[in-house]
């Protein structure tokens, strides 16, 4: 029989920040540059890029795989602290490279100078703003209310203040409150673990280096990022003697994206659990979240208009599993001549809300017992029947069961996910046309075929003196 090949640690090391540096030189220009700095996509350096972006894309979903082979070998098995440094490794070429995969950082920063500006950001899109940071959101976003809670606009305000509408200074600031959120979810992650029964390793390789965190929440600087740094936080706290400090974190979790108000019903759980009548453990969440509310929506000084702004239009060709059934449904009708066309979509984006309710309550009667492992699957339940879902919305969900998930062949499935949705997106965040999906292929194929040569070629000694 053939040597098997050894996989260590710095071979997983080396081989992700080859390809996180892969990815951020290639995103220099094919990513989601500033207006003045895009390149028409059929250009020569576009198209490097975007071959180069995908190159290194596949080389770190491979060294993600490697990684948790390490993992899950009792003999090779690296600390939490090593997991930790791997993360930083990877991250490192990240942090100055152009924004990834979505242009929404720029609508971070239009709508925190608004709010700097006392601009009514749940009324008006950026382009009340005008001047060039409204000029660089995606012209379907410019009219666009923010859908974001007083906490995270409250942040974004005092960062547009801090970098004087400077664009190269918000971008660097967004990135770094997005990369301290992901700091949270790295450092909460090994305790939700140990109090939900699972290895604090594997918990750190699914939800913390995963593909989705370095693409999305650091390379795309995300506001998920926040929001799950704080839920977590905030969960770990209920897990220990401060439910009512939970329930505050968890809150500020929520108003930064409304989501995490889920959170609530697991700090009520957690009570329960510990005792407390099902009165009072509502209580114990319910009081402090409301105080936390009024008083985050006083300082961040947006009013309380964020809670209209939970039903922000999403975009027309989104792939939500409703919006596509809608628009099929839709199109059909209109064959038939029917009147009912325009209905569809509504109709199976609230179909969907009503099997999102109904599956989240089945959820929490199976699984009251485990209330981190019964928050992640209700999260990732609102974000596959949602209304509107992008790759880094599976984080929601991914992130607790990471930390949660009964059994190694759970975390299997969700690695599984993990590699199809990170490849779902262009470094530009825009639609792909025929040619880019070529690039793109071109790109991923090329990082195979080195990876199968390295195989061999590290393969051929061991081969020798085995023979």
């Amino acid at each position: 029989m053939l040597a098997k090949v050894p996989v260590d640690l710095r071979r997983c090391q080396i081989l992700g920040l080859v390809g996180t540096a892969f990815l951020a030189a290639g995103g220099e220009t094919s990513g989601a540059l500033p207006v003045r700095e895009l390149l028409t996509p059929a250009s020569p350096q576009a198209a490097l890029g975007l071959v180069g972006a995908y190159f290194g894309v596949v080389l770190l979903i491979a060294a993600w795989l490697l990684l948790g082979r390490l993992v899950r070998s009792p003999e090779t098995r690296p600390g939490t602290r090593e997991l930790m440094a791997v993360l930083v490794i990877w991250s490192l070429p990240l942090l100055l490279a152009p924004p990834l995969f979505s242009r929404d950082v720029y609508s971070y920063l239009a709508q925190g100078a608004m709010a700097d500006a006392h601009m009514d950001v749940y009324s008006h899109g950026p382009a009340l703003l005008g001047g060039p940071l409204a000029d660089e959101v995606a012209p379907m976003w410019r009219n666009t209310a923010a859908p974001y809670g007083p906490v995270f606009l409250g942040l974004a305000s005092a960062l547009a203040k801090a970098s004087h509408g400077e664009l190269p200074a918000g971008l660097l600031g967004m990135r770094l409150v997005a990369l301290l959120g992901v700091a949270l979810m790295a450092a909460v992650l090994p305790r939700l673990a140990r109090h939900s029964g699972a290895d604090p390793a594997a918990a750190l390789w699914l939800g913390a280096l995963n593909p989705l965190v370095l693409l999305h929440l650091i390379a795309g600087a995300h506001n998920d990022a926040v929001m799950l740094g704080l839920l977590g936080l905030g969960l770990v706290a209920a897990l220990g003697r401060w439910p009512i400090l939970g329930a505050i974190l968890v809150t500020l979790a929520a108003l930064v994206k409304a989501p995490a108000a889920l959170g609530l019903a697991a700090i009520v759980a957690l009570r329960i659990r510990a005792g407390d009548h099902p009165a009072r453990a509502v209580l114990t969440a319910v009081v402090p979240a409301a105080a936390a509310t009024v008083a985050a929506t006083a300082v961040a000084g947006t009013g309380y208009g964020w809670i209209g702004a939970l039903n922000t239009p999403v975009s027309s060709g989104n792939w939500a599993l409703t919006s596509l059934l809608g628009r099929a449904t839709g199109a059909l009708l209109e064959r038939l001549g029917s009147d009912l066309a325009p209905l569809a979509v509504p109709a199976w984006h609230a179909l969907g809300v009503v099997i999102a309710v109904i599956v989240i309550g089945h959820i929490w009667l199976r699984l009251r017992p485990r209330p981190v492992y019964a928050l992640g699957l209700s999260l990732a339940t609102v974000a596959a029947l949602g209304p509107a879902i992008r790759p880094w919305y599976a984080l929601w969900g991914l992130f607790l069961i990471a930390a949660s998930a009964p059994s190694a062949s759970v975390r299997h499935r969700v690695a599984a996910v993990t590699g199809v949705l990170a490849l779902a997106t262009l470094p530009n965040g825009g639609p792909a046309d025929a040619g880019q999906l070529v690039l793109a292929v071109s790109g991923g194929v090329l990082a195979l075929v080195v990876l199968v040569q390295a195989h061999q070629t590290a393969q051929a000694p061991a081969t020798g003196r085995t023979a």
